[in-house]
């Protein structure tokens, strides 16, 4: 057993003193025990009281609808003429998960990410001639959107070794009303909102600490081959390691958030200064524009540091030995094989109250081919179409309290965690085959064990 594993099991108290490291503060210091439905809103609890304003300037434009500039001329105008939503609180609300749309729904909080065959010379997909990056399902009312997406399910039905049955569900997409002609040899991704908190504590995770768990080789041949995405960096002009995004494909939450202006609510920044619309689609270039750029500098980081101060919520074990159980077979599982508990942040991080925090996000960040089941077939930078990044789980049994759903994985196909452990496959098969073998009440207890990080 690891030494971090071990000295997390001995703490005892449920508040430690600054300084000691407790399970039941996934955030180190920055940790706020908050669990309504705002247990995701909250600044990091030891944020200097002076950066308060800061924070809630990045809230504010964080959910902000943004208008069209032919509509009327604010600060805030300049969306479109394509976009999925008008906010970034749309997708991510109240700073939770996105969840897939309901039948006849317009998609929220569940993207489509496009490109053709191919890579650009920075390693990044290709954008499909027409489409772009994704499509955007809205437009202002002068244009059209550029497609319907069609979501169907099948219910596959199996049952584990003890004889106690199971359903899962298979989503498959179509798409119709295109408003720019055909979409033509591409791939396609869909991508569910995850939720925020936490990140800025993620982005103070030393590159080298990451990198040190890479194995993309499995040199210790235990089945597990997390690898590293290196990507093109807008901010620093340069390969960076990718830590955000489902497939790793961002380096920072600055890349991050400017590339969400762009592509999902139209919002062109000095990081990414033009339209998310393509050359074919001519008639959109006719569309106002809400200045050069639309966001300005200042306003852009007010919501990278909004992001980056958002606390993780408390973890809500009743006992001591509730953990230590849940955790026991969270090991035996080989689940922590992937989402790694423990790291320390830096100590200079981006923000004081980030520095040296032992936090327990339950993610290495890398990226795991995850079998056939869950592939979507399109490369991002050095991502396969079989690999994604591992999830935090931090939070994750607080989503229903948030956001009123329970789904889960890159595109919400999983309704419960139960379904989402039995959709691993590839680097992730053993564990679903461990946790298979469990009886009734272990498999119930793993599950609570999550559900309580």
């Amino acid at each position: 057993m690891k030494a971090s594993t071990i000295r997390c099991l001995i703490a005892s108290s449920l508040i430690t003193t600054l300084g000691q490291a407790d399970y039941r503060l996934p955030g180190g210091a920055t940790t706020v025990f908050e669990a309504s439905r705002e247990a995701f809103t909250q600044p990091l609890e030891n944020l200097d009281p002076g950066s308060l304003a800061k924070f809630f300037s990045g809230d504010t434009l964080f959910n902000t609808n943004w208008v069209s500039a032919s509509s009327v001329v604010t600060s805030r105008d300049g969306l479109g003429p394509l976009f999925n939503t008008r906010s970034c609180s749309a997708c991510h609300f109240k700073d939770g998960r996105g969840s897939p749309p309901a039948t006849g729904e317009i998609p929220n909080g569940l993207l489509i990410r496009v490109s053709s065959l191919g890579e650009q010379a920075n390693g990044a997909p290709f954008p499909h001639p027409v489409y772009g990056n994704q499509l955007s399902v809205r437009s202002l009312p002068e244009n059209r959107p550029e497609a319907e997406v069609l979501i169907s399910y099948e219910e596959i039905v199996d049952s584990y070794p003890d004889g106690n049955g199971f359903r899962i569900q298979k989503p498959s997409y179509s798409f119709k009303e295109y408003g720019y002609g055909p979409l033509d040899d591409f791939h396609f991704s869909p991508r569910v909102a995850p939720s925020v908190f936490g990140l800025g504590l993620l982005d103070s995770i030393p590159d080298e600490v990451l990198l040190k768990q890479s194995d993309p080789d499995d040199a210790d041949n235990d089945g597990i081959s997390g690898r590293p995405n290196w990507v093109w960096s807008a901010s620093k002009t340069t390969q960076s390691l990718g830590k955000f995004g489902w497939k790793a494909n961002k380096a920072n939450l600055l890349d991050q958030t400017a590339a969400a202006f762009q592509g999902d609510i139209g919002i062109t920044s000095k990081l990414f200064p033009s339209e998310n619309h393509t050359d074919w689609q001519t008639k959109l270039v006719e569309s106002p524009s809400g200045g050069t750029p639309e966001i300005g500098e200042l306003d852009l980081q007010d919501v990278v540091f909004y992001l980056q101060s958002l606390a993780p919520p408390a973890s809500r074990f009743e006992t001591e030995a509730d953990y230590r159980e849940g955790y026991e077979l969270f090991t035996q599982a080989k689940c922590a094989s992937c989402h790694t508990p423990e790291f320390k942040t830096a100590k200079q991080a981006l923000i004081p109250a980030l520095s040296g925090q032992t936090i327990y996000p339950y993610t290495d960040l890398l990226l795991h081919d995850m079998g056939e089941g869950l592939a979507d077939n399109r490369p991002d930078f050095e991502a396969t179409g079989n690999e994604w990044r591992t999830p935090p789980l931090w939070g994750i049994g607080l989503i229903p309290e948030v956001n009123g759903h329970t789904r889960l994985l890159h595109d919400g196909r999983a309704r419960n965690i139960e379904e989402a452990i039995l959709w691993h496959g590839g680097e992730g098969e053993e564990s679903k085959r461990l946790f298979t073998l469990m009886n009734e009440q272990a498999r119930a207890d793993l599950i609570r064990f999550v559900e309580s990080l």
